[in-house]
């Protein structure tokens, strides 16, 4: 009933033509995996006309900010809602639980008589409905396709040749241009400049070159159809750039994307600003559904978390833009941002965890193997290390002096207060939304509906207790092995966490958390068995591991297991036959989203390091936690 009164009025709409022919089309043209690779922000090497003309007839923002990596980022452009409000959505390749009320906001403009068109990716992190949200999906998707030449259209293109998979082929595309020379381009001083970093950098510029002449053409068709003076156009990439430490980091390389949107005379009303205006105040993907409702004449949802930077229902600028990441593909990580116009505030939760860790996906670009090879040799400096073993729990770096985030300022006391109200601004925003990702991966409070169940999930205590165990700090000991009694899954596995984040510091809790190896939940049995790992008490944690690792039933649990028994190096032998078996039993598969599929990727390389077969990466042996 619900989807037959939707189409009864989008035909009703489709019948009043005059009021669809006064609604703009939108188009976006979307490249992959991309920082500022451009002239019109200031590249000297990029060749991108059509982009840079784009700019100088419309408008550039200075600071707009993505998710780093794209499925939670398409979650957030595609619901308007953090991916942590619906867990497990924060991380890669997974199906976020959402409400039933919750829409792809293109369902609202096809009630409002647009047609909807998607050419192609629908990896949206969740069970949002296709077919609801797209009347043409897939790769021969197009305004072409229709019915009515007059209906007014919203039609996306994802352009794949800037993805991070184009660095992995040896052989370059063929260029009808001559091609970036290596020796050319600036290699930022966190990467160590080694002929891979080069070459990598030099072929990704080439194909921004044919990305910029795929768009062009793109422009040309709607000249050529003769939309071009009803269609607003949006440029911008999905995620932060493929070169090292860009996509999947928070610093700057990783959220800091390309938007440029182009108004037409005839829609130049609905701009923020006159042609050629560069927009300084910051905004992110959270903004893009709400401004899109605002640009068609459409009411935005009240539960759409971004405000609209341009339209009818155009917002005041919000002061802070808020950024996570958890899981990247098959290894466990997670970090928090939190910034305004000039400061980046990065806090991470699990900084024993190298920042690089041997992701396979990652480390088939040239320029992460160099990366590994320099560190193995001992020739990593102090700067090219700084990004390369553990953490420091907080990050802060000016945005505006410090653009490649190498000057690590959390720890001036001239900036304490600034500190102190990231800090405050970063609280909040994990309280207000049930920040999911404090959750366990595979936790029964996962979910929209789930975590916002009245006195489900004590978040706030949870956060205190997260926050604590990432400090790093034997005088939090005594608090979390309190926690590990907490009756919330969530807080001890946070306190779980805390103790293996202390390593033998936290060797006097061994008693209580032998007590939760048999723990009700399977995330908190992982985390006290990995802290009993790492105080040296290897042989009482290998068979809780094994155990878990075993269990079809709890996928996620299982990947977790495994994500520790890699971790654990050569103290993880004993377990090499279980890990064989398991290897075999799930088989390679062919579903990247799938638990088994990268539960298969981490215990193949945990494996492969303990014969000899691959080489474990080597970090460095001093600090970095400076950031000088």
């Amino acid at each position: 009933m619900k989807h037959l009164s939707r189409l009864i009025l989008t035909l009703f709409l489709l019948a009043c033509g005059a009021e669809a022919a006064d609604r703009p089309n939108i188009l976006w043209v979307v490249s992959e995996d991309n920082d500022l690779f451009l002239g019109c922000y200031g590249d000297p090497i990029a060749h991108t006309p059509t982009l840079d003309k784009l700019a100088r007839e419309g408008v550039l923002y200075e600071k707009c900010f993505a998710w780093p990596v794209c499925a939670p980022s398409r979650f957030t452009l595609i619901t308007g809602m953090y991916p942590t409000t619906c867990g497990p959505a924060e991380h890669m390749r997974s199906q976020g639980k959402i409400p039933d009320w919750l829409h792809g906001f293109p369902t609202y403009l096809r009630e409002a008589g647009y047609f909807t068109s998607n050419n192609a990716k629908t990896d949206y992190n969740s069970p949002i409905s296709i077919k609801e949200a797209w009347v043409d999906q897939g790769k021969s998707a197009h305004w072409r396709n229709r019915p009515d030449p007059k209906q007014p259209f919203f039609s996306v293109f994802n352009h794949e040749v800037t993805h991070e998979s184009c660095l992995f082929p040896e052989k370059e595309l063929p260029l009808d241009f001559p091609p970036t020379d290596p020796a050319k381009v600036r290699i930022p001083p966190y990467q160590p400049d080694t002929p891979e970093m080069r070459a990598d950098w030099a072929r990704y510029y080439n194909h921004m070159t044919v990305l910029d002449e795929q768009i062009a053409a793109k422009l040309k068709a709607l000249e050529e159809d003769g939309l071009a003076e009803d269609t607003i156009v949006f440029y911008y990439s999905d995620n932060g750039g493929i070169l090292p430490r860009s996509k999947r980091f928070l610093e700057e390389s990783g959220v800091h994307v390309p938007l440029i949107v182009y108004f037409p005379p005839k829609w130049r009303h609905l701009a923020p600003a006159p042609p050629g205006s560069r927009i300084k105040e910051p905004v992110s993907f959270l903004d893009f559904s709400a401004t899109v409702l605002s640009l068609a004449g459409v009411k935005i949802p009240d539960y759409m978390q971004g405000r609209a930077f341009a339209g009818t229902a155009k917002a005041p600028p919000n002061e802070f833009r808020h950024i996570t990441r958890d899981r990247m593909d098959e290894r466990y990580d997670m970090m928090r941002c939190v910034m305004d116009s000039r400061w980046l505030y990065v806090h991470n939760y699990r900084p024993d965890l190298p920042y690089v860790q041997p992701l396979e996906y990652q480390f088939k670009a040239r320029g992460y193997q160099s990366w590994a090879r320099i560190a193995a040799e001992g020739k990593l400096t102090k700067a090219t290390a700084q990004f390369w073993g553990e953490k420091p729990t907080e990050e802060l770096y000016d945005m505006n002096a410090d653009p490649d985030s190498i000057h690590n300022l959390a720890g001036d006391p001239k900036l304490h207060e600034t500190m102190e109200r990231l800090r405050a601004e970063l609280k909040r925003l994990v309280l207000q939304n049930m920040d999911n990702g404090f959750l366990p991966e595979g936790s029964a409070l996962e979910g929209y509906e789930a975590s916002h169940k009245a006195g489900a999930y004590p978040v706030e205590k949870v956060f205190v207790i997260a926050t604590k165990a990432s400090e790093r700090d034997a005088a939090n000991l005594p608090s979390l092995v309190d926690s590990l009694e907490d009756s919330s899954e969530p807080i001890r596995w946070w306190a779980a966490q805390g103790c293996t984040m202390l390593s033998e510091k936290a060797s006097s809790a061994a008693p209580a958390l032998r007590k939760h190896l048999n723990d009700e939940s399977g995330a908190v049995q992982v985390a006290a068995a990995e802290a009993l790992a790492r105080m040296g008490l290897v042989a009482e944690a290998l068979p809780v591991l094994e155990t878990r690792l075993q269990d079809a039933a709890a996928p996620q649990f299982a990947l977790q297991a495994g994500n520790v028994l890699d971790r654990l190096g050569e103290a993880a032998r004993p377990s090499l036959p279980i890990m064989k078996r398991v290897i075999e039993k799930v088989g390679e598969g062919n579903n990247p989203s799938s638990y088994p599929y990268y539960l298969n990727r981490i215990l193949t390389h945990a494996v492969n390091v303990l014969e000899g077969k691959t080489p474990a990466f080597v970090y460095p042996k001093f600090s970095t936690s400076d950031g000088a």
